[in-house]
C-alpha cells in the first residue's frame, strides 16, 4: 500500500470511526464493555487513528498543488485559523454538546460567548481549521486529510444534534431553538 492509500485509509477509518463508535455502535458496544470500558477502547482508537494520520501524512509526499495559494490564501487562513481559535478556546467552558451535561442548564443556558454564534463552536473550530489548511497547502494529503476533518466536524455536529435530541429532549430542543447550527 502507498503511503497516499494509506493516509487515505487511516483518514476514512477515523471519520468512519467516530461516526460508528459514536452513534449505531456505541449502545451495543457499552453494553457489552461497560461504559468505562467503552471510553477506554474509543480514547485508544481515536488516538492510535491520529497517530497513523500523521505518520503516514508525513510519508505522503507530492509536489502536485491544486492551486497555488499566495500571500492572499496564507493570510486568508491565517484569518481563519485565528476565527478557529476563538471558536475553540470559548467552547472549552460551558459546553453543552459535551457528554454528561445537565440537560436543565442546558436548557435553561443563555446564548453568549461563542455560543452566540453557534451551537457547535468546536466543531466549527475543527472545520475552519480545516478550510484555512487546504486553503494554503491544498496537496493530495492536505486534501484529504483536512477534508476528512472539516466533513468530521460539520457532519458530526449534525448528528450530535440528533443524539442529544434523544438524550436530552426537550431541554436539548430548548437550546437548539435558541442557538444556530
Amino acid at each position: 500500500m502507498s503511503p497516499m492509500e494509506s493516509l487515505l485509509l487511516a483518514n476514512l477509518l477515523f471519520v468512519g470511526g467516530h461516526f460508528a463508535m459514536s452513534h449505531p455502535l456505541r449502545a451495543p458496544m457499552v453494553s457489552a464493555l461497560g461504559e468505562q470500558r467503552f471510553l477506554g477502547v474509543y480514547t485508544l482508537v481515536n488516538l492510535g487513528l491520529p497517530a497513523w494520520i500523521g505518520l503516514t501524512f508525513s510519508q505522503a509526499r507530492s509536489t502536485w498543488m491544486a492551486w497555488q495559494s499566495g500571500d492572499g490564501g496564507w493570510i486568508a487562513a491565517s484569518v481563519l485559523t485565528i476565527v478557529a481559535l476563538a471558536l475553540l478556546f470559548g467552547s472549552l467552558r460551558g459546553n453543552p454538546a459535551l457528554p454528561q451535561v445537565d440537560a436543565l442548564a442546558t436548557g435553561n443556558a443563555r446564548a453568549k460567548g461563542v455560543y452566540a454564534v453557534t451551537r457547535h463552536p468546536m466543531m466549527w473550530a475543527f472545520a475552519l481549521w480545516a478550510a484555512a489548511h487546504i486553503l494554503a497547502w491544498p496537496s493530495p494529503r492536505t486534501l484529504i486529510t483536512a477534508g476528512a476533518m472539516g466533513i468530521l466536524a460539520l457532519l458530526g455536529a449534525h448528528l450530535q444534534d440528533g443524539k442529544k435530541r434523544a438524550l436530552l429532549g426537550e431541554a436539548w430542543a430548548k437550546w437548539e431553538s435558541r442557538k444556530s447550527y
